[in-house]
């Protein structure tokens, strides 16, 4: 339910993506709180069927955290890193060459002395998901192949998650209250569902 536009263009892509048997494009999820890019991100990776590994940004304070996550890596997986515009700059590197070239460079050593190294990663979808646009740095953004704005959703459906909701957790709701939850809900299914 909403964010209709988005899903039909996820839709496209990962018929294609299997068409084609290859990992999903990075895909970059934004807008505010609570609209869903978490479930989304997860959605994504049921429909290719595949595995999905999650973090956040906070969670990866240094560049061997990434590499442990991505060596780990199978095949065609999601990466999702939820809060991706508050990596930091050094760990944001790393992903550049993981994005573009399914590659992770290590260096070896200190001073004139040091080596890199190229470690060759499986194909993999990274879908990072925040709420601040603006703070991702121009070259993370990209690196992302498909971009999708979330909108707040309408009150028709807000009324018809919370339908389901109650249905889910064996509520009785009258249609006036729903209505009511709706309307105070800004739009936004994780406030209309407390």
């Amino acid at each position: 339910m909403g964010q209709t536009k988005v899903k039909d263009n996820l839709n496209i892509a990962i018929a294609a993506a299997k068409g084609r048997d290859e990992a999903l494009d990075h895909v970059l999820l934004y807008g505010p709180p609570g609209l869903g890019k978490t479930t989304l991100a997860y959605i994504i990776a049921i429909e290719m069927g595949i595995n999905i590994r999650a973090t956040s940004g906070p969670a990866i304070e240094r560049t061997g955290d990434l590499a442990a996550i991505l060596t780990n890596l199978r095949s065609q997986d999601v990466l999702f890193i939820d809060e991706i515009h508050r990596l930091n700059r050094a760990v944001e590197e790393v992903l550049y060459p993981a994005m573009e070239d399914f590659a992770l460079d290590i260096i070896i050593g200190k001073g004139p002395g040091a080596k890199s190294l190229r470690l060759k990663l499986p194909a993999f979808t990274l879908i990072g998901a925040t709420t601040r646009f603006a703070l991702l740095s121009p070259p993370l953004r990209n690196r992302f192949g498909a971009v999708y704005r979330l909108d707040f959703y309408d009150q028709t459906s807000i009324e018809t998650i919370l339908k389901r909701s109650a249905r889910i957790l064996q509520v009785k709701a009258e249609a006036g209250g729903l209505r009511e939850i709706a309307r105070r809900a800004r739009g936004t299914p994780r406030v209309a569902n407390r």
